[in-house]
């Protein structure tokens, strides 16, 4: 008698195992990735940018979790009218202490306004200080 060939046996569990783990990977790593591009993206373009002048009356670093420079430039139109606030963060830890070095001078604050930031770990308003320059009396 002649045997008839046999396919050979087929782990099915182990496919099953593996077709789980690609599920999962797919669900938690995906969404993750795409929110890690999304906050590059915010953070790495500005959506505008320009300068306000006026008195920096306020600059801390705070925050909980994520410590971030914040801000209040006071910007006066005319001597005696109450001042309109501009409220800025500051990434960058040297940035922060020029404008610290030029507290109660009048400056020139050169911003990028980054909107939809996902986070107030980058700095609570959307308006960042990209340079500072101290203007005469």
């Amino acid at each position: 008698m002649s045997r008839i060939a046999e396919p050979p046996a087929t782990n099915v569990a182990g496919k099953k195992k593996h077709w789980k783990l690609k599920l999962i990977l797919i669900l938690l790593v995906l969404p993750a990735a795409v929110f890690a591009g999304y906050t590059w993206m915010t953070l790495h373009y500005a959506y505008s940018s320009g300068q306000r002048s006026g008195y920096v009356q306020k600059i801390s670093k705070k925050g909980w979790l994520c410590k971030t420079w914040e801000g209040e430039l006071a910007m006066t139109t005319v001597p005696g009218t109450a001042p309109q606030i501009f409220q800025f963060s500051v990434r960058d830890d040297a940035m922060a202490h020029q404008i610290e070095q030029a507290a109660g001078q009048r400056v020139a604050l050169s911003y990028q306004q980054h909107k939809g930031v996902p986070s107030s770990c980058f700095g609570e308003t959307e308006y960042f200080v990209t340079g500072v320059r101290t203007i005469g009396p």
